[in-house]
């Protein structure tokens, strides 16, 4: 080898044999390097085993605690100590691998068992029917019956349980006969496992054929009855089932107690069965169980007993988390509307519970969460989100449906949808709450994003969900998008459900479609109070004020409930109609009939209809006289008011308090200089423009939308950066021209709108935003659909009059929606009356 060869290694190198099967040769050690002598190898002894009792104690003790590493270490000592169990303790061990939910090795156990009893196969078959696995569970059931060992009751009822599971009633059926067949069921203890295997599979008239042909019966046989009654939501035959079990003379238990207490929770013209079940709890000795009393405080906190609920918290001597729960639910699930300090006990019963260092659950949690979101109290439940956090419940489902709901109050929708990305989202309340946030706080594009989302990931929305996302459309006033979600409705079913329904009719009233509102309001199969007064409400605000009010009439002689949403919409139909005795008498019914309190919405209609008739002084004294003198909504609709019947020294006196009242609304400014300017006091309104601009409050530029061929089109007043705007405004000169050739009744001011359009570069055309998206409108559209645009302030005289003009000439409906009205145009005239 030469030097420059790499060394051989100095660890041993094992020796391949050749390819013919003689090893090669060794290599002779030198004469002076033999090796040692290795010592003799000791076996090891293995250790040994404990008794059959310690054995048998520890497999008890996993299956107690469920402690699957205190099973695998008994078996394993077991197999480390050639330790040979009996059938005893092998039982033992299977049951400790079932309670522990390891059904593989509990299977491998029972697969290598010498010998097997019955005990053997009722373990193998309530294990598995422990762990969900029903049609294992069956299949073990079979094998046992065909294996020849004698199997017992307690092999049917857990062949039952697995049926119950299930909900497999036609196997359970099968079980019960073969019951039947052996002479087992007629044992308390079998008749018992086929109740309760029909009440979990709801088949309530099995139950009660079994319950009155058992030939044994013992108290668990009358509680499962009660209980199955309570299941299926039937608490009057509950009570009934419990006096009849006081009078066969059967002991009354907490169990029997607490079902019948939670069933009568549910009922809500139940006073006397509440205090009968009380005093019933109270003679037996049970009112101081907690799961008793638990029931009692939520039996009465639903029903609006606030009083008794306390009273029976208190009397509860060692109260648990349950026991406050039920106590904090009472709270947020009250029948009636308490007044915010009521509710907000539960925020104190829930620092009660901190201070006794007790631990909340996910339902502590929950509940006040939902306390705070019923009393709007933001920074409350920011403080509980920190508790969540802390204990580690933020990924909770319906925690974060609260949270959502919380943050949207708030108008903080940023947080809200980071608690939605915290959750899991299996739920589709989950998605709805989040949907219905962006709703609240104006996002509406992002509410459909997000539906969009849930669809595409092949989650199957309620009709909430879709309830919020057409709340999202009619926001938008997209007419086709609104159709698109109402294709969807009709094709999942949702459209059945009243909730979506009203939903639909409020969509296609905000888009000015009334016909499709109204075959909505028609195909509506169970209509509530809501449904009549959106209907009448969308008669009203289209310029349909008889129909409003004929519907109103028909309401109120089928014996619908009167809300406040239905007197609104009767008020505003008599304002725009400019009924006044009529509205009047409607608004003092609303206050001595019904005893409805009024809000600012009511009072403002009021208003308007008295300004509509020229009653200034009135309008001005019932501002004044209704409490809200300083809410600017009042004050505004006397405003427009005094500028439609001239009234102007009034109208400057409204328009400086408004200034007061909104320093910061720029409408309240230039509503005030118009007027300054109308009665030349041009000082006064250079002064006023001036005060807006060192204020800082600019206008909202105005601006006008409508969606064309699946598109959406949007035009800013005074803006000339869209491509196709010299078509649009050719094309709207055109039909100018073409008006003014079929029309003689035209003024000088509106055709100069169309004309001085070529001497100023377009700026008088453009900056009126709204006729350009009824020029484009009209030239894309056929001829017979028609035109409908959106604009975010309120159209003006010389608008108004053009389109009027443009809806004869062209003979087409026009309708143009902006934040007051409804401006439908046809054949030469509007909706609105010219009073907007």
């Amino acid at each position: 080898m030469s030097a420059a060869a790499a060394p051989r290694s100095v660890l041993p190198q094992r020796l391949k044999p050749s390819r013919g099967g003689i090893p090669p040769p060794s290599r002779p050690s030198p004469p002076e390097a033999s090796p040692p002598s290795k010592p003799p190898r000791c076996r090891r002894r293995r250790p040994p085993s404990l008794q059959p009792a310690a054995y048998g104690s520890l497999l008890r003790c996993a299956s107690r605690r469920r402690s699957l590493p205190l099973a695998r270490l008994a078996h394993s000592h077991m197999l480390r100590t050639g330790y040979r169990p009996g059938l005893f303790l092998r039982n033992n061990m299977l049951a400790a691998y079932c309670v522990c939910g390891d059904m593989r090795t509990a299977r491998l156990l029972f697969d290598g068992m010498p010998a097997r009893d019955a005990v053997s196969w009722n373990t193998l078959v309530a294990g598995y029917s422990s762990a969900g696995a029903a049609r294992l569970a069956l299949r073990a059931f079979r094998d046992a019956r065909s294996s020849g060992v004698a199997v017992d009751r307690f092999t049917y009822s857990a062949a039952l349980a697995a049926c119950a599971s299930a909900r497999d009633g036609r196997s359970g059926r099968a079980a019960q006969g073969l019951a039947v067949v052996s002479g087992l069921a007629r044992t308390a203890f079998v008749t018992n496992s086929v109740i309760d295997m029909y009440a979990k599979c709801r088949m309530i008239d099995e139950v009660r054929l079994v319950f009155d042909r058992a030939e044994e019966r013992d108290e668990v046989s009358w509680n499962l009855l009660l209980s199955a009654y309570v299941r299926m939501g039937w608490p009057e035959v509950a009570v009934n089932v419990l006096v009849w079990m006081h009078r066969s003379g059967v002991k009354l238990d907490a169990f029997a107690l607490g079902g019948i207490l939670k069933a009568c929770s549910e009922l809500e013209e139940s006073e006397d069965t509440r205090r009968m079940l009380h005093g019933c709890v109270v003679k037996i000795g049970l009112d101081l169980d907690v799961f008793v009393g638990s029931a009692m405080v939520d039996m009465y906190a639903k029903n609006g007993g606030l009083e008794e609920a306390i009273k029976v918290f208190d009397c509860i001597p060692h109260q648990n988390v349950v026991v406050y729960n039920a106590m904090i639910a009472g709270f947020a699930r009250l029948g009636n509307e308490p007044c915010p300090e009521v509710r907000i006990q539960a925020v104190r019963i829930y620092l009660n519970l901190l201070q006794r260092r007790i631990r909340p659950s996910k339902f502590t949690f929950k509940s006040v969460l939902e306390v705070c979101n019923l009393v709007n109290a933001v920074r409350c439940g920011k403080q509980i989100h920190a508790h969540v956090i802390l204990s580690g419940f933020e990924a909770d489902e319906f925690i974060g449906n609260a949270l959502i709901t919380l943050y949207s109050k708030a108008r903080s929708v940023d947080d809200s949808l980071k608690c939605f990305h915290r959750t899991p989202r299996q739920e589709i309340f989950t998605w709805t709450s989040m949907i219905t946030a962006f709703v609240h706080d104006e996002h509406f594009e992002k509410a459909l994003e997000l539906f969009r989302e849930l669809l595409y990931i092949d989650k199957e929305p309620d009709q909430f969900t879709l309830s919020s996302v057409m709340g999202a459309c009619a926001a938008l006033s997209v007419p086709i998008t609104c159709e698109q979600v109402h294709c969807y409705a009709v094709k999942s079913g949702f459209d059945q459900f009243t909730v979506c329904g009203n939903s639909q009719i409020m969509m296609y009233r905000n888009i000015g479609d009334l016909k499709a509102a109204r075959k909505t309001f028609e195909k509506i199969t169970c209509l509530d109070s809501v449904s009549w007064s959106q209907m009448i409400l969308s008669y009203a605000v289209h310029g349909h004020e008889r129909e409003a009010l004929v519907l109103f009439e028909n309401m109120e002689d089928y014996g619908i409930t009167m809300n406040e949403l239905a007197f609104l919409a009767i008020l505003v139909a008599c304002s725009r109609q400019g009924l006044a005795d009529e509205g009047f008498r409607r608004y003092e019914g609303m206050i001595s009939e019904y005893g409805f309190a009024l809000n600012v919405k009511h009072i403002a209609c009021m208003v308007d209809l008295l300004g509509q008739v020229g009653k200034l002084s009135d309008a001005e004294d019932l501002i004044m006289s209704s409490g809200l003198e300083n809410d600017p909504v009042l004050w505004h609709a006397l405003l427009r008011a005094c500028r439609t019947h001239g009234d102007i020294d009034r109208g400057i006196t409204i328009g400086e308090k408004l200034m007061t009242l909104e320093p910061f609304a720029a409408t309240s400014y230039v509503i005030l200089y118009n007027l300054y300017m109308d009665v030349g006091k041009i000082s006064l309104a250079m002064r006023t423009r001036g005060l807006m601009r060192e204020r800082g409050v600019t206008k909202e530029t105005g601006t006008s939308w409508a969606e064309l061929q699946g598109s959406i089109h949007q035009f800013v007043d005074g803006d000339n950066s869209c491509p196709q705007k010299n078509l649009i405004v050719a094309r709207l000169e055109e039909l100018l021209v073409r008006v003014k050739q079929k029309t003689e009744h035209a003024t000088m001011n509106i055709w100069e709108l169309g004309f001085q359009s070529r001497k100023v570069g377009n700026s008088s055309i453009s900056r009126h935003s709204e006729l350009l998206a009824v020029a484009l409108g009209l030239s894309t559209l056929p001829s017979t659909a028609p035109v409908r645009v959106m604009k975010n302030q309120r159209i003006c005289w010389e608008s108004h009059e053009t389109l009027k003009l443009l809806s004869e000439g062209e003979n087409r409906e026009i309708t143009i929606r902006d934040p007051a009205h409804f401006h439908h145009f046809s054949q030469g005239s509007c909706s609105c009356r010219d009073y907007w």
